[in-house]
């Protein structure tokens, strides 16, 4: 059994449902289904086989007493689906053949019945697509097209709207009669005639000195605002007037003559044009309030504004602390919600007008970045084991822990007091993480940069684990190791100790004490304070671990081991030379073996024998992490080189590029078994306990916990699996069993009304915890090939998916 998570939760913008109650987003190629008032996960819509670029939500007329939930998705494998999220069931397929990277549905608000006849009207979906490449008048190829596709008739309308040089988003009006696109300086915008003609639409172009990049419409007046790259926002007034005719003169304004047009570019077809200028990056957000009175924008900073439309007078929401994506309404009379999808992976849900943050939805946040000095010099990922968390450093100086079985976040660490600031100049991060093997304690070394050789900083900090499961801050420690920076920390497995190593020479080792004094005004305190200090030959320490019964610590010294009594810091023997400087040591459970890894120019992973004091075998792999547990076997996450006999680097290694995953006998040489991944570059592999679910449940006396491999690709996305079983079946998350009560007949039923002949089961089965997938995992993980299940599963499996 497998577990798979970790997707991205703002690749495209959300929806809500018409009742405000649920939050549709798209998840990798699932949609994921969020109650608003809780915010976790009710269930999904599987049937994708590639990334959802789109959600909309439609609305229907309908004889059913409950709120109508059906929505259109678009995907990159090339189809459109029209779905009932309340069962949830897939009701139609469109497939245009060609990826289809963003999409607008005008006039969602149509009714899904023409009179009595049962049948969907003849609705139309703008698509930006991947096409076949074409070269421009400048000889540059062109790679996005815009279409029109008839919803009804399942195929594309007409010829292409436009031709750009990669896909763009689209926008649309409220009332369907306009759609645009920003294309470099230019925004295009074409309006809806008569969608049964082949030559039914209009376009006109409006110009600007700078790129392009958010469109909106305003909800009931010809008013199109846009973003451009330098922070500026647009606002054109009465546009189209010339092309499209019509009376489309904004309410309570006259027409003016050319001569009368302030800062209208050139012949462009709009009465006039203001400019407002407050954010300092480029505009992502741009969305006009339900009645038009308002406009919000966001950008880099963090920052929401609210613009009057008609005086330009703003107010903000500020320290959101990520750069804003997405933003939208829920269009409901009964509620006031809205959404705002940030770069860190989280949906903040809002209450309006006030703006107050109710609720936030969060991934896995990205991880923080570093210069390119730092690189391959830090730590930003740790488990705890125990309870089967993953912590991530993140770019808002913290710490997250997050459940790989829950699929969402436990709690935030905030490891430095300061607010997001959007810089391009990284001068303060988290670059070290550890956790304790039973998860009660963190350690983590956030590095202020110098400026103009001024004001450096190390500082180490030791955070427990209190009644309610949050850390708070033990003891900091403010430059450990002189100048030098630290290279690795390393918790002993049973006691309150723990180890950092040093790029300044030496080692130190750290103890709790519990028996500091107390006096009648101030109780006794617990803090860490250093035990012993150890070097060799004063070269650079650059890895350190304990052994599985801590009587043993191990740390590397370059391309030399050197193994201590922690206790009486006892230098007790020395390991040979290595190809390259070793970066990472792990000793393999209670075995006699230590494993290392070397990267760079020569990597190499080594199994080290303690009773022989020398190497047992080798190999000439660059590994990215490794992990062991009790017993004899470890397994390693590798990179795969381009071509036979190139060694990767991490200048041709992508994230793109593939992985495997090796488990090793200690004493073997040949692999146990070998699994395929991809997105390996920046992975992680730690072994935990699967049953347990959250950060506060306990292992049975009675019930052994079941020992499982997690995997955490460089983009975050994970999976949890048995290694040594043979059914690798998967599930999804967990979902939330608060499933909102329905009422009434779903899917075909609620359209088309109720069969005489048949009855409606759906009722009488319970809502499922989850809906498995075919094939859920199969872009980060495969099984190995020689671990397939017994041919009567697979043959049971594949009749039942008939």
């Amino acid at each position: 059994m497998a577990i798979t998570g970790g997707r991205s939760l703002v690749s495209s913008s959300p929806d809500f449902s018409l009742d405000g109650q649920k939050l549709l987003v798209c998840t990798g190629n699932t949609v994921s289904i969020f109650s608003t008032s809780t915010g976790l996960k009710m269930m999904e819509l599987e049937g994708h086989t590639a990334l959802v670029t789109s959600v909309v939500v439609t609305r229907v007329s309908s004889s059913a007493t409950k709120v109508p939930c059906f929505c259109w998705t678009s995907s990159l494998d090339g189809t459109i689906r029209y779905w009932d999220f309340s069962v949830p069931e897939v009701i139609k397929t469109v497939d245009v053949r060609v990826p289809i990277f963003a999409m607008v549905i005008p006039d969602v608000f149509g009714s899904v019945a023409s009179g009595g006849s049962g049948k969907p009207p003849d609705r139309f979906a703008f698509i930006s697509a991947k096409g076949d490449c074409k070269a421009n008048k400048n000889g540059k190829p062109l790679h996005g097209q815009i279409w029109r596709c008839n919803l009804v008739k399942g195929s594309l309308s007409g010829a292409i709207l436009a031709e750009t040089r990669y896909p763009v988003s689209l926008a649309v009006s409220t009332s369907g009669e306009f759609v645009g696109i920003h294309k470099k300086r230019k925004a295009c915008i074409w309006k809806i005639l008569a969608k049964d003609s082949t030559c039914d639409v209009k376009k006109i172009t409006l110009h600007h000195t700078k790129s392009l990049s958010v469109l909106a419409f305003h909800p009931t007046e010809r008013i199109v605002a846009a973003g451009d790259v330098v922070g500026r926002i647009l606002i054109w007034r009465d546009f189209g007037n010339r092309t499209f005719g019509g009376s489309g003169v904004t309410k309570g304004r006259e027409a003016r003559n050319d001569e009368e047009r302030p800062e209208v570019r050139g012949d462009d077809d709009a009465d006039s044009c203001s400019t407002w200028h407050w954010h300092p990056t480029e505009v992502k957000v741009l969305r006009f309030s339900s009645d038009g009175a308002y406009l919000y924008s966001g950008a880099r900073e963090g920052v929401l504004v609210v613009w009057q439309l008609e005086t330009g007078n703003k107010k903000f929401l500020p320290r959101i602390g990520s750069p804003l994506l997405y933003f939208n309404f829920a269009d409901s009379p009964d509620t006031s919600l809205s959404s705002i999808s940030c770069a860190d992976n989280q949906i903040h849900l809002l209450t309006m007008p006030a703006m107050r943050i109710s609720k936030s939805i969060s991934g896995i946040k990205p991880r923080c970045s570093y210069p390119e000095t730092y690189k391959g010099l830090t730590s930003r990922v740790a488990f705890d084991h125990s309870a089967g968390l993953v912590a991530t450093c993140t770019e808002n100086y913290c710490v997250q822990l997050y459940s790989l079985s829950d699929d969402r976040e436990v709690s935030q660490v905030q490891v430095c007091e300061r607010n997001y600031q959007p810089n391009d100049d990284t001068t303060l991060f988290v670059a070290i993480l550890a956790v304790s093997m039973d998860g009660s304690k963190l350690s983590t070394v956030e590095v202020q940069l110098p400026e103009e050789e001024l004001g450096g900083l190390v500082c180490l900090k030791f955070w427990d684990q209190t009644r309610s499961g949050e850390f708070s801050l033990s003891t900091p420690i403010y430059e450990p190791h002189g100048d030098a920076g630290v290279s690795a920390i390393a918790f002993h497995p049973t006691r309150d100790m723990a180890v950092t190593s040093s790029f300044g020479g030496n080692f130190k080792i750290w103890v709790r004490r519990h028996n500091m004094k107390q006096t009648n005004t101030v109780p006794s305190i617990s803090g860490w304070s250093c035990h012993s200090v150890g070097s060799y030959k004063k070269t650079p320490m650059t890895a350190a671990s304990f052994s599985a019964d801590g009587s043993v610590l191990a740390v590397a010294s370059e391309n030399v081991i050197s193994l201590w009594d922690p206790d009486r810091n006892v230098l007790v023997a020395l390991i040979g030379e290595t190809l390259a400087p070793i970066n990472k040591l792990c000793f393999i459970g209670k075995s006699d073996y230590l494993v290392s890894l070397s990267r760079g120019s020569r990597p190499q992973l080594c199994v080290w024998s303690m009773a022989k004091l020398s190497i047992s075998w080798s190999y000439k792999l660059h590994a990215e992490a490794v992990t062991a547990f009790d017993g004899s076997c470890f397994a390693v996450l590798a990179l795969v080189a381009q071509s036979p006999g190139q060694i990767v680097t991490d200048a041709t290694m992508t994230q793109s590029m593939d992985g495997v995953i090796l488990i090793f006998d200690a004493e073997n040489p040949v692999p146990l078994a070998i699994w395929s991944v991809q997105k390996a570059k920046g992975g992680e592999i730690s072994f935990i306990f699967s049953n347990l679910n959250s950060h506060h449940e306990k292992v049975s006396d009675d019930e052994l916990p079941t020992l499982m491999l997690a995997y955490v690709s460089g983009d975050q996305e994970y999976v949890v699996f048995d290694p040594y079983c043979k059914d690798q079946s998967t599930k999804r998350n967990k979902t939330s069993s608060a499933i909102l009560p329905e009422t009434g007949n779903f899917g075909y039923m609620s359209i088309y009304g109720e069969l005489p002949q048949l009855g409606s089961k759906m009722e009488k089965i319970s809502s499922p915890a989850f809906a498995p997938s075919d094939k859920p995992w199969e872009t980060i993980f495969s099984g190995s090939t020689h671990a397939l299940p017994p041919l009567k599963k697979l043959c049971a499996a594949f009749l039942e998916s008939f």
